[in-house]
């Protein structure tokens, strides 16, 4: 039996994944989680064999905590479930541990398969964004702005997209407010960006929120 846990800060949504892995008989969902710290507590309890992971999540994001269940001493697989079907977010997910990549608005029974294939050790991507990763990941030219980010420069920008302060930011992530600032600027400079407006625009043309 493939132990799930479902990691998803809307319950709607978090509700149909339950039912759906519940048609299945080769796997069951042990536990879930709101946002990603409440995941971080619930693994260091219990264990699972499969973390399906939204990264849009309040707090510590998706992103954020995969590297952190990575580090658990019997980490699960990670099968992220996200709606960005943009190739770059799959490969940001992947390049830092996750096992998986699937949209939201994928084939039920594909989301089983992934589920699967994961707890089985193999490697699961979005069929249509496998074939986009083909031919714009490997493609430095072709890369978005955004896909230049660090990991930390990336987190401070989805948090200022979503409205938080620098010093909301700094709390969160346990930095100083100058720190958080230094990310900002290099970030704006990157996105050729000159305020959080202009930040949510450009995420909102790459339908990043």
């Amino acid at each position: 039996m493939i132990r799930v846990i479902v990691a998803e800060d809307h319950t709607i949504v978090r509700e149909g994944i339950k039912q759906l892995i519940g048609l299945a008989k080769d796997m069951q969902v042990i536990g879930e989680a709101g946002n990603g710290q409440q995941l971080l507590d619930l693994l260091r309890q219990t264990p699972c064999d499969v973390v399906l992971l939204d990264i849009s999540m309040p707090g510590v994001n998706g992103l954020e905590a995969i590297p952190r269940i990575r580090a658990l001493s019997e980490p699960p697989a990670i099968l992220v479930l996200s709606m960005h079907d943009e190739a770059q977010m799959a490969a940001r997910a992947l390049k830092i541990g996750a096992a998986g990549y699937a949209t939201k608005d994928s084939d039920p029974a594909l989301l089983l398969t992934a589920v699967r294939k994961v707890a089985a050790g193999g490697r699961y991507i979005d069929p249509e964004l496998a074939d986009r990763m083909v031919f714009e990941v490997g493609l430095t030219d072709s890369r978005p702005p955004h896909a230049l980010l660090s990991e930390r420069e990336y987190s401070v920008f989805e948090r200022l997209v979503h409205g938080d302060s620098v010093n909301d930011i700094a709390t969160k992530l346990a930095l100083s407010s100058k720190t958080i600032s230094t990310h900002k600027a290099r970030l704006l400079q990157k996105l050729a960006a000159h305020s959080v407006a202009d930040l949510v625009r450009y995420a909102m043309e790459h339908k990043l929120v």
